[in-house]
């Protein structure tokens, strides 16, 4: 049951951010985050490996929409704080994503093809989909930038998985007892 609340607390928390940033309304993604987050975290097993993929997700997620947004592969709404970098609710998705890695996409963490496939295609869907409620532009000719988040997602979907795997694998309680404490 968990499983099927994180996969729908999931969705909802995109729907949200994406309507939010198309409404200019930026906080609407932080605040499902807030929503999910504080459920997931009080719910999961892998508490610490969740926080740990928070935190990672946050951070690269940060690094390549800024990216994205700098080189003009995509344009944001709802820029804030900044402008030209990656705005605060397309981090909220980043980490919204992290927090089914280890749950209703826990699936992938030993099927990395799988991973791949589902990255490459669909978070260019995804980003369609932003793009279409208003809440992120694409260049005239979207074509380039599709391509480069399917390779991008294509490769970081598999990526995330192992690291929730290895992080999973260092922090379970086994792990935490025959080291003497945290790592």
């Amino acid at each position: 049951m968990n499983l099927w609340i994180n996969a729908i607390l999931y969705q909802a928390t995109w729907l949200v951010a994406i309507a939010g940033a198309a409404h200019d309304c930026w906080w609407a993604g932080l605040l499902a985050l807030v929503v999910f987050a504080s459920w997931q975290l009080a719910v999961s097993p892998q508490r610490r490996a969740d926080v740990w993929l928070m935190l990672f997700a946050a951070v690269i997620g940060f690094a390549i929409d800024s990216t994205f947004a700098q080189t003009g592969l995509l344009e944001y709404a709802a820029a804030t704080p900044w402008e030209h970098l990656a705005p605060a609710w397309i981090v909220a998705l980043w980490i919204s994503f992290a927090l089914t890695l280890n749950h209703s996409l826990a699936y992938l963490k030993t099927h990395a093809w799988v991973g791949s496939a589902l990255g490459g295609i669909g978070a260019p869907l995804a980003y369609l989909a932003a793009a279409h409620w208003g809440a992120i532009v694409f260049p005239a000719s979207p074509m380039p930038s599709l391509l480069v988040l399917a390779a991008v997602w294509a490769v970081l979907t598999p990526a995330l998985c192992r690291l929730a795997q290895t992080l999973c694998l260092h922090s379970s309680p086994a792990t935490f007892a025959l080291h003497g404490g945290p790592q």
